[in-house]
């Protein structure tokens, strides 16, 4: 069973300037007998006392404006972040989904970085193999993916991106979103496959500002305000809360009705 515990944690980061990464400053600036007394570093707190139990089948969107601390917690939750104090556990293989782009090199073929990634998010070279063809079909680029990835448009780095990430078997899936310079034709293609990738996953944490991919992909939320948990509840109560508005009443019966079945299906067991 995987799960992701966190107890009380806080995420700080020490910010660094020119005064205080100077050896001659600090020398110079003794007092009392003591080095660099005078050159205290500033620290951002970015998460503050955080404590949740994410479990498998659960699918949590965050919320929040920018800079409210979203991706910390993802990365967090990842393990990429260790807590400055408290504690987290984290059971399970993580497939951290932040920016499209890691673990892609500009000088080699599509083809070539379609292994990079998928070894960076957690496959074997084995596994890579069988899914090339698959990604490749998905793309849509047909001898591109044999030419070097700087030869690619924003829009076919993007679609090379999403194939793979798509394509994987993931245990935990924290997915920060990044989809946006392809065509509508193919968001739609990508969100079909992305909602698939999210029903494969033993759990989800998604953060996101688009509440229709909430709505589609998550059953319950956490609000994040300034590095705190501002509310924690049922996707719908938490936007309601932090939109001002039920995320529902612009929504037809008919799509309201799909978005609470397709929800309503468990994580590994489909229709």
């Amino acid at each position: 069973m995987v799960s992701i515990d966190v107890w009380n944690a806080s995420v700080d980061f020490p910010i660094f300037d020119a005064k205080s990464r100077s050896l001659k400053k600090k020398v110079l600036g003794k007092v009392g007998g003591k080095i660099g007394t005078q050159s205290r570093v500033p620290v951002i707190e970015a998460l503050h006392d955080i404590s949740v139990s994410i479990n498998e089948g659960d699918r949590i969107g965050l919320v929040g404006h920018n800079g409210a601390g979203k991706s910390t917690l993802l990365r967090l939750l990842s393990g990429i972040y260790e807590p400055t104090r408290g504690s987290a556990r984290i059971v399970g293989r993580v497939a951290p989904v932040f920016d499209l782009g890691v673990g892609m090199d500009q000088e080699i073929s599509g083809y070539e970085n379609i292994m990079i990634r998928g070894l960076y998010l957690g496959m074997t070279r084995k596994q890579m193999e069988k899914r090339v063809d698959d990604i490749a079909d998905f793309t849509e680029l047909g001898d591109y993916l044999s030419m070097p990835l700087r030869t690619y448009s924003t829009g076919m780095r993007v679609r090379l991106a999403l194939g793979v990430v798509t394509s994987i078997d993931p245990e935990i899936l924290l997915l920060d979103e990044g989809i946006g310079a392809v065509d509508a034709a193919f968001l739609n293609k990508a969100r079909d496959r992305l909602v698939d990738l999210v029903r494969r996953s033993g759990l989800l944490v998604f953060a996101s500002h688009q509440d229709d991919l909430l709505l589609e992909l998550c059953t319950s939320a956490i609000w994040m305000d300034e590095g705190n948990m501002k509310m924690q509840g049922s996707l719908r109560d938490v936007l309601t809360a932090y939109k001002g508005k039920d995320p529902f009443e612009n929504l037809s019966a008919e799509a309201a009705e799909r978005i609470v079945a397709d929800n309503s299906v468990s994580a590994k067991g489909g229709d």
